[in-house]
């Protein structure tokens, strides 16, 4: 299944919210926060590394899927290329 970064993000931002209310109402201290924050950032990393990895893997078995019809492709694009030149120099 593939990783939701937005949700992450958007829980990221929540516990953010959160952590900042109970500073301001001093709930916790600054060294409490500073910690916590280091925790949600890496939590988040995590998430986003997930979501890369999940990415790129799935970007290569496509590849290797539809390696024959992304050379055919090429070689169409090619030689489409070759008769628009060759087209224009004949004018």
């Amino acid at each position: 299944m593939f990783p939701n970064l937005f949700d992450s993000t958007k829980e990221y931002w929540r516990k953010l919210d959160e952590l900042e209310a109970d500073y301001q109402q001093n709930k916790i201290s600054l060294k409490e926060v500073d910690v916590r924050v280091a925790e949600l950032m890496a939590e988040l990393a995590q998430e986003r590394r997930a979501a890369f990895n999940y990415l790129i893997n799935g970007s290569q078995h496509w590849l290797g899927e539809q390696r024959e019809i992304l050379i055919t492709l090429a070689m169409l694009v090619l030689l489409t290329y070759a008769w628009f030149l060759t087209s224009l120099n004949n004018l």
